[in-house]
């Protein structure tokens, strides 16, 4: 008997989403298991992937799948006790995007099941009272559940974590006895009619008394039609021995929602940011339409944050309060503070941005970019590792880069900091109220000083003393008639004989 993975379009497990996804409770207020060893089996292939990737690293709400896993268990463990991980050919890979948890690695160098991948990782359990089993390609399950499984376990009490389904065909069934006690699970297409009828259906993840894990594990064969050795199988290995088994139900269905497929990964990627959604409107956002964010890390807001449609946050980002981003803003790893206004379509990433400032429409702020309060950087302005003073302008169709703005500065449209010689990078400096004219080009390394003003369409290769107006452009000529002329000239040429359509 194999392990069946609840997978999303079943209409049983339709279920309404909540109004708001409870929070992972603190350490303190968890129950201490001292004696609790957690084995996440990492090892499958995931060929329905249709993916070179390991199916434990596809992306969840920008995150491999497995770190969800991780995150959960972690709670449940203390201080810097190792998660213990089963991986698979490509453990390497795995090892690298998940190297910030403390975690002792298991190779499962053939795939023989879920039993075998346990058998791998089971004599590192063996002071444990409690062995939990999760899975890395089910990420949703809430720490509370886990929680509960745990606590149903005991020294005599294997404790498995089930669901009643309306829909339960094609999943493994949870076979009771007429005093209710469970003494098996059978799967779907092993069942009898009468079976099938049975609507509790197995999820795979289950809490195991720790002296009892090397008994079982040794009895499993693999006498089955995949030639595996099935963890399941040790649920009627304990009820031949007496050993009670006891059930425990998750709140929610998606809580034990695994994936197998790209279809499966992109509806639990839409519940999952459902879900974040609503967990911004509890806290008081408004979402002009939540089916439409993406949250792919950690999203903190403040008070009367407004978010329009389209947005995508990546990273870590903090929205103040009174901020309002416009609709298809992508923002990574950036704060953004209190009253400030990001219009439509700007791209900010690693970057800092201060109180009541306006950014965009179709600005790109790249990392390192800092703007005072009250900056101003407006359509088509670009910036990079630049510090922009307070209420200083870049209004229009502008680079900066490698540059320091003091305050009450002013960049005309078109201005661009010339900073990359095609080896190096170069600074600019611009003091407090000076004014750079329309199309100029500052050639780093250049300095303009405090209240110095740049006549439009210059280059300015020197540096600009304070007080001073700068103009660095040819003389302008003009040649009487020559438009005319030329004009004339072309309108008095034969028309083309060739033939064409349009």
């Amino acid at each position: 008997m194999r392990r069946e993975r609840l997978e999303p379009d079943q209409p049983s497990l339709r279920e309404p989403l909540p109004d708001s996804v409870p929070q992972p409770i603190p350490d303190k207020d968890l129950k201490t298991q001292m004696s609790i060893s957690i084995v996440i089996l990492a090892a499958g292939r995931g060929s329905r992937m249709q993916s070179s990737l390991p199916k434990v690293l596809h992306p969840l709400a920008g995150r491999p799948m497995l770190t969800h896993v991780m995150d959960s268990a972690t709670q449940l463990l203390p201080g810097q006790t190792p998660l213990y991980v089963v991986v698979g050919k490509d453990g390497a890979l795995v090892r690298e995007k998940c190297n910030q948890y403390t975690v002792r690695w298991f190779e499962q160098a053939q795939q023989l099941g879920t039993g075998h991948a346990l058998m791998q990782a089971a004599p590192a359990c063996e002071k444990a009272g409690t062995v939990l089993v999760l899975y890395g390609d089910v990420p949703m399950t809430r720490v509370e559940t886990l929680q509960s499984l745990v606590d149903a376990c005991n020294d005599s009490c294997l404790a498995l974590l089930t669901l009643n389904s309306p829909e339960p065909s094609g999943y493994g069934r949870i076979i009771r006895d007429d005093n209710n006690r469970i003494t098996a699970i059978v799967e779907d297409r092993d069942a009898s009619p009468q079976q099938r009828a049975i609507t509790e259906i197995n999820t795979g993840i289950m809490a195991i008394p720790a002296q009892r894990l090397s008994h079982w594990l040794t009895r499993l064969r693999a006498d089955n039609v995949q030639e595996e050795y099935y963890l399941t199988d040790i649920v009627a290995l304990a009820a031949e021995e007496g050993t009670d088994i006891v059930s425990v139900h998750p709140r929610h269905a998606w809580e034990v929602q695994g994936v197998n497929s790209r279809a499966q990964q992109a509806r639990l990627e839409r519940m999952v940011q459902q879900q974040r959604a609503a967990e911004l409107t509890d806290a008081g956002v408004t979402l002009m339409d939540p089916a439409r964010i993406d949250i792919r890390g950690q999203l903190d807001t403040g008070r009367d944050v407004f978010i329009d449609i389209n947005c995508l946050f990546e990273g870590h980002v903090t929205l103040g309060d009174g901020v309002e981003i416009g609709p298809g803003c992508h923002i990574r790893n950036s704060s953004i503070g209190r009253g400030t206004q990001v219009r439509s379509y700007s791209v900010i990433e690693d970057s800092q941005i201060g109180t009541d400032c306006s950014v965009g429409p179709f600005a790109r702020l790249r990392p390192e970019t800092c703007l005072a309060s009250g900056v101003r950087v407006g359509n088509f302005v670009e910036t990079k590792q630049s510090s922009i003073g307070t209420n200083s302008k870049v209004n229009h169709l502008s680079y900066i880069g490698n540059s320091t703005l003091g305050s009450q500065v002013n960049i005309g449209a078109g201005t661009i900091t010339c900073n990359y010689d095609g080896v190096q990078k170069h600074p600019t400096s611009i003091a407090d109220e000076a004014f750079i004219g329309s199309n100029t080009a500052l050639v780093a390394p250049v300095s303009v000083g405090k209240g110095a003003c740049v006549g439009a369409g210059s280059t300015i290769t020197a540096s600009v003393p304070e007080g001073s107006l700068a103009i660095g452009r040819s003389r302008q000529r003009t040649i009487p008639g020559w438009t005319k002329h030329a004009r004339t000239k072309e309108r008095d040429k034969p028309e083309s004989t060739d033939s064409h359509n349009g």
